[in-house]
């Protein structure tokens, strides 16, 4: 959303149409405080009332009606009210601060200003001295006037310099009972256009309204670089329905670093915390929220947009290039640095472009503390992370991809976060955004908190950050993370260490049904897009429609494929003759869900090795293995992904904080095989009969299922129209087979369109001289077939003619 002008106050200071919060300004005296608790006996009731917000957040409350002063009687503000203030332990400041109406005609203007030597209250052309009533910097300006007044606070610091500004507390709220009642609507996109630091204008004041759900909270602060980082200077006003505090901060400019400072329920202080819906934040280690307001960038890629819409992925070629931006390379000559979001878009979306890939899977960009994490840890979910740029800077980023007709996938975080002080962890000084029960809110393989998806404002924290990305940054798709963990309650748990729901089952209720809803908001309000769950158990219809009682996603990660076949290929030919099933097993529930085959980056760390690694043999035969290996992929049903390094064969495992081993395409090898990924993924894009049907069983016949002896392996993939027809063969031997017969579903020529064994690619340039035709003779069940040489170690896909 475009930073957004409201003008529902238009004489500042007024109380709003729509129903506004107890704690809004209003020309009463304050209540007066309990000395013993240092804030307003009000105050305490509302902590009181805090202790079950979900039960308070259903419906806001009514209205409070302003009290007219009564005549001729003093309504000054009470000093133990002074000293809360003082203390920064008052929950009510608008009850103590800005204009008051103390008498008939009769107004005070009270300020904290601690960076003061003195203060003004500048009223039209005249100037009113400020008293100091704390010598921390309590102010009070008492004088008369018609009406309520417009004005500005001079203040001198203690440098002698006068700087000018208007008075927070001089202006009404900018929030109403129905937006706050929206942060509990689960697919709605309140939380991204009503919480964070967002650019308003009151009544032609332009600022930024601030707002943060903390319900527990006794006292929230904004703190800044822009007022000394004190936290008495800015407390925000309490919405007690909605567990909301707010406050609009006039003229302020963007680019300054803020935290909110929270005195918990306890009155404790806690971590300075990071806004949760901050679009920006400081670059790591540091950890402050940067104020952007709502990205609005300038979005060149409409052709793009309006064609997303009418994309049916099921039938069209997807093939996935996931990277890892700090590490997909770097400039070693500037210290090793990364790359920008620009650099990165002249340089990475050309080269993704050349190679064939139709999409980008994004390892998580949104800020994280720690690099080791690779971004699944984050802190600041509706930030691009700052260690490549700006959020503008992304949104170049996306443009470039779209430009050159390539869409862009986001893993996505919604199952657990991690426990730095300035993150969600007990926000509000209790288990807000997580369980507080270790057994349902702890993940104890990753040390992190899980989100309570039974809190429905927090399943529209994260939902609404779902279509955040989607929308606003027109991203063309989200890898859900981890989704196992979010599923099951005794996810990686030994009995006695989860909780049953309530059925008894080990189900997490709650986490299917946001993920249901989450899916359901996405695919409507951003259609064309997709959602990628990374699930790697037996969980039925996560890629079914949720009508139909399935999850909702588009599409689900074939691990079970990943994890068979890349056992086979790991053994030394002489012994794959006895692990054939590998091969074969996964085509037994192929169609069952809308598969992503992933050879991801899980594959290639913490002691895995690459690609290239796990393959058996000499150099030649460990990269025609690839070769073939990634052929049979390419071939296999099922959308394909591929981690960067894979494509050029990678020899050590990853590392995060190096660049990918570019210098390895000065070898011929490395130079083939990448020449072979290229061509795999054009061939792939041309041929419908190799995506069209990736998800249905009538795109598939087996040819050769059994040859085990000979490790050969035969299918047909078969297109939507008639005579669209693919043949895949693979040889998983070093030894090449001459006149080997495949029987097959149609007559015709053949073309041999690929050969990983060909002399480009590295190979020995066995093959069929470009093509065989069918003849009349019964094989395989079929009436025609035809008669191949099968190179070593090597996949041939072979494609109808005519």
């Amino acid at each position: 959303m475009d930073d957004e002008t409201r003008d529902r106050t238009p004489d500042r200071g007024q109380a709003p149409t729509a129903p506004r919060p107890a704690t809004s300004p209003r020309q009463e005296p304050a209540a007066p405080a309990d000395p013993a608790q240092g804030a307003p006996a009000g105050t305490r009731r509302a902590a009181a009332m805090q202790a079950a917000p979900s039960a308070r957040i259903s419906e806001p409350s009514p209205p409070r009606a302003a009290r007219p002063a009564a005549q001729g009687r003093s309504y000054a503000v009470h000093p133990d009210a002074v000293e809360a203030m003082m203390r920064a332990d008052h929950g009510d400041p608008f009850g103590v601060l800005g204009p008051h109406e103390v008498g008939p005609g009769q107004w005070e203007v009270r300020a904290v200003l601690p960076e003061a030597r003195a203060a003004t209250v500048l009223v039209g052309d005249e100037r009113v001295p400020m008293d100091r009533r704390h010598p921390s910097g309590f102010f009070v300006a008492a004088f008369p006037h018609p009406q309520r007044p417009d004005y500005r606070i001079a203040v001198e610091g203690w440098d002698n310099t006068e700087r000018t500004r208007r008075d927070p507390y001089e202006f009404g709220t900018t929030l109403d009972a129905f937006e706050i009642g929206l942060l509990r609507d689960v697919g709605n996109d309140a939380v991204h256009r009503v919480l964070g630091g967002q650019a308003v204008s009151i009544g032609g004041i332009p600022g930024f309204r601030f707002a943060v759900w903390a319900p527990n909270a006794r006292r929230v602060s904004i703190v800044g670089d822009f007022n000394d980082w004190d936290g008495r200077r800015h407390p925000m006003r309490l919405w007690q329905d909605g567990g909301v505090w707010e406050l609009f901060i006039p003229e302020l400019p963007k680019g300054v670093h803020y935290k909110f400072e929270i005195r918990g329920p306890d009155g404790a202080l806690l971590p300075l915390k990071a806004d949760p819906v901050a679009f920006a934040a400081q670059q790591p280690p540091e950890t402050a929220s940067r104020l952007v307001g709502q990205p609005s960038p300038a979005w060149r890629d409409e052709a793009w947009m309006t064609s997303r819409g009418k994309l049916d992925h099921r039938h069209g070629p997807i093939s996935i290039y996931e990277v890892h931006l700090g590490s997909w390379a770097r400039v070693p000559e500037e210290g090793n640095r990364y790359l920008t979001y620009r650099e990165l878009a002249a340089r990475l979306i050309p080269y993704v472009k050349e190679m064939g890939f139709t999409h980008i899977e994004l390892l998580p960009i949104t800020e994280h503390p720690f690099d080791g994490s690779w971004g699944y840890q984050p802190v600041s979910l509706y930030a691009p992370t700052s260690r490549f740029g700006t959020p503008d800077d992304f949104a170049e980023f996306v443009n470039a991809a779209h430009e050159a007709g390539i869409g862009i996938l986001l893993d996505w975080v919604p199952g657990h976060f991690p426990l730095d002080a300035h993150g969600l962890g007990q926000f509000d000084g209790t288990h807000l955004y997580e369980h507080a029960d270790p057994r349902q809110g702890f993940h104890q393989d990753w040390g992190t908190y899980i989100y309570n998806f039974g809190r429905t404002e927090v399943s529209a924290f994260l939902a609404s950050n779902a279509r955040f990305w989607l929308e606003h940054y027109h991203l063309d798709g989200l890898r859900v993370d981890a989704v196992a963990s979010m599923l099951y309650l005794d996810y990686s748990r030994r009995d006695g260490e989860w909780i049953p729901n309530q059925y008894g089952g080990n189900e997490n209720l709650d986490a299917i049904d946001f993920l249901r809803r989450t899916n359901e908001a996405t695919y409507s309000h951003a259609p064309g897009t997709m959602t990628v769950a990374e699930e790697s158990t037996s969980w039925p219809g996560v890629s079914h429609p949720t009508y139909t009682g399935g999850l909702g996603f588009g599409f689900k990660w074939n691990m079970g494929w990943m994890h068979d076949t890349l056992r086979f290929i790991s053994k030394e030919p002489i012994h794959r003759r006895y692990h054939h099933h590998d091969l074969t097993f996964g085509l037994l529930y192929a169609f069952s869900e809308n598969f992503i085959l992933p050879l991801s980056h899980d594959e290639v760390v913490h002691g895995k090795g690459s690609l290239l690694g796990k393959m058996p043999g000499d150099r030649w035969q460990r990269f025609a293995n690839l070769r073939a290996y990634l052929g049979f992929m390419w071939g296999h049903p099922g959308k394909k992904l591929l981690f960067m390094g894979g494509e050029f064969g990678q020899e050590r495992e990853w590392n995060h904080n190096q660049s990918l081993d570019w210098h390895l395409l000065e070898d011929p090898h490395h130079a083939g095989l990448k020449a072979m990924v290229r061509d795999l993924n054009h061939l792939y894009v041309a041929t419908p009969a190799l995506h069209a049907r990736d998800t249905e069983a009538g795109g598939f016949q087996w040819l050769v299922s059994d040859d085990a002896e000979n490790n050969v392996i035969a299918w047909a993939r078969k297109g939507r129209r008639e005579g669209e027809v693919a043949i895949v063969v693979s040889n998983f031997t070093p030894v090449a087979r001459h006149g080997y017969r495949v029987g097959v579903p149609a007559g015709g020529h053949y073309r041999e369109a690929f050969n990983s064994d060909a002399g480009v690619y590295g190979g020995s340039n066995v093959g069929n001289y470009g093509g065989v035709a069918a003849v009349p003779e019964p094989s395989h069940g079929h009436a025609c077939s035809l008669t191949l040489s099968l190179p070593p170690l090597a996949t041939l896909i072979l494609v109808r003619e005519g």
